[in-house]
């Protein structure tokens, strides 16, 4: 009787670990637009080696309540995987990994806070493992177009992104 519901346990957590993977490999993009991915976009173009100086002070100051900047062209925000992490046992723990093609940023403490915080803000479903609490996404784009931003109409920020990594 215990062998039994051993090996009906072990298959039942095959099959919700296999469904699990199936479902984050197959998912949909998410989009989101206006202030949730302007905030999604202010939290990581900071660190992004891609961009040049001139459109991370564009998105910083759109993200710091001004609209009317002299940067006129569209940035276009990525990264290739975002994983964060904070801890519910030690809750000093936060920090995120956010990976650009080959180069991986990590950061700890209040930078990680506020990407973490985004990410929820932006619908990413959090993931528990013994003692942490994990967000994740992959394929973020972001199109911030400061000219459409000034207009204040809600429009001019875009993200698409995966759920999960």
């Amino acid at each position: 009787m215990k062998l039994t519901i051993s090996v009906c346990l072990a298959g039942a957590i095959l099959v919700a670990g296999a469904s699990h993977v199936v479902g984050a490999s197959g998912a949909t993009p998410t989009k989101i637009s206006g202030s949730t991915a302007l905030a999604l976009a202010g939290v990581i173009a900071p660190l992004s080696p891609t961009l040049s100086g001139a459109e991370k002070k564009a998105v910083a100051m759109l993200f710091a309540t001004n609209s009317d900047i002299p940067y006129k062209k569209p940035v276009v925000v990525t990264a290739d995987k975002i994983v964060c992490r904070t801890g519910n046992v030690d809750i000093t723990v936060r920090n995120c990994e956010v990976t650009f093609g080959k180069t991986v940023k990590t950061v700890n403490g209040p930078t990680a806070n506020e990407i973490y915080a985004t990410e929820a803000l932006a619908g990413i479903p959090p993931d528990g493992a013994a003692g942490s609490n994990f967000e994740s996404l992959s394929k973020l784009s972001c199109t911030i177009d400061p000219n459409a931003i000034r207009q204040k109409d809600g429009s001019g920020a875009d993200c698409t992104f995966q759920p999960g990594s």
